[in-house]
């Protein structure tokens, strides 16, 4: 397909239609089987604006051609101990399906970066399903890299 531009700016926590295009897009990845598969529930779609809107390291993107959202990108701001800078995590990143192939998640990658730069940060970070294969290959070209130790756990609580 050929490539689209896109303008990504970050979500207006305030504006409703803002609120409502992050949300839909948010779901649209968790029924994904690459976001899981099952849909927000009601509780995390009526928390999750508030929420973010006050999380000082929350930087939320929308990626819009024209007036329809095509895709998201949720970062937050960490920190590097051993390098005492600043980093970017990239929480979540989706493109709406009909619209992959068209460089947006290449757009909200550009847009990330250049975040990151300004904000002083010394690395951007990430993590990707090891069986999807076509983010890996989009993250490759952007210059991501597997991190040099480690293995990514979890618990919850």
């Amino acid at each position: 397909m050929p490539e689209q531009a896109v303008d990504v700016r970050r979500v207006d926590f305030d504006d409703p239609r803002d609120i409502a295009d992050y949300l839909d897009l948010l779901d649209a990845y968790a029924r994904d089987p690459m976001g899981g598969g099952q849909p927000l529930s009601t509780s995390v779609r009526a928390r999750l604006p508030g929420d973010l809107a006050s999380h000082p390291g929350a930087r939320c993107l929308l990626a819009r051609h024209g007036a329809t959202a095509v895709g998201l990108a949720t970062c937050f701001l960490g920190y590097s101990t051993f390098r005492a800078r600043p980093l970017l995590n990239i929480h979540d990143i989706a493109v709406l399906p009909h619209w992959r192939g068209r460089s947006v998640a290449r757009q909200l990658l550009s847009t990330i970066n250049a975040i990151a730069q300004a904000e002083g940060c010394c690395a951007v970070t990430l993590e990707v399903r090891a069986d999807n294969t076509r983010a890996r290959a989009i993250y490759a070209r952007a210059g991501f890299t597997p991190a040099p130790c480690g293995l990514f756990l979890q618990k919850s609580v």
